[in-house]
């Protein structure tokens, strides 16, 4: 019988940035980096990591692995969890999962590095982020796709990207679109984001409840429908300013 060995002391991390993005709420933001790829999202270096130094080279990867902290996430944790993938009802343990509810709140993403600003600090602009503004950078390091991608790997109840939905705009939502300067790519984030259904695991199917999601600036509301096929989709009825 071994002797358990003595828990480490505790370890204190400083954030080296925080996010910007087109998530001001975490409710909507894709389960996963690279789901809605038109999503933007800056990577804001903090003193005394903001010197340009710090980056060097950096602009020869294009992707990046980034650490942060699930801040909005409880700090409490349960040794089960309720993943979406298995309909919100299955619980498989914390560490067989990729919830936000964990012991440490710590997360990892990949995302695509689509600029580097150091005119005044350091600004790194990214594309298919998944996480929701204010959120803590902890560490960032470059992608290696020899040594990180392993397409034999096995991926348990996620073998696969999730089925999308089908999503449509109300003439009302296309005509708020058509008068901003940015339609044709919130559009597409909107398209993107209500693909991954948003809604609660255990919500399926069409519902009278009307639900919102915010990006950027606007509160999109949306609506699931059923088409003349029988199947599912997600009609965005309203888009107001946030």
């Amino acid at each position: 019988m071994h002797d358990r060995p003595a828990p480490p002391e505790a370890f204190t991390m400083t954030p080296i940035g925080v996010i910007e993005s087109d998530f001001p709420d975490k409710f909507g933001i894709p389960r996963q980096p690279g789901l809605a790829d038109t999503a933007r999202a800056s990577l804001v270096l903090l003193p005394p990591f903001d010197d340009p130094l710090t980056v060097r080279g950096l602009e020869a990867f294009s992707h990046l692995w980034l650490t942060f902290v699930f801040h909005q996430s409880p700090e409490r944790w349960t040794p089960l969890v309720r993943p979406p993938r298995l309909g919100g009802n299955a619980r498989v343990g914390v560490f067989a999962s990729r919830s936000t509810h964990r012991p440490n709140r710590l997360g990892l993403s990949l995302v695509e590095l689509v600029d580097i600003d150091t005119a005044d600090g350091v600004r790194l602009a990214l594309r298919g982020a998944d996480l929701v503004s204010g959120t803590p950078v902890l560490d960032l390091k470059p992608y290696l796709p020899w040594a990180e991608s392993r397409p034999e790997a096995r991926a348990g109840f996620a073998p696969e990207a999730p089925p999308t939905l089908a999503v449509g705009f109300s003439p009302a939502a296309e005509t708020v679109l058509a008068r901003r300067e940015d339609g044709d790519s919130l559009r597409e984030l909107i398209r993107e984001v209500l693909a991954q259904d948003p809604r609660p695991a255990y919500r399926r199917g069409a519902e009278e409840r009307v639900y919102g999601v915010r990006l950027r600036d606007v509160d999109v509301r949306f609506q699931a429908r059923t088409d003349a096929r029988g199947e599912t989709r997600l009609e965005v009825i309203e888009i107001a300013p946030a």
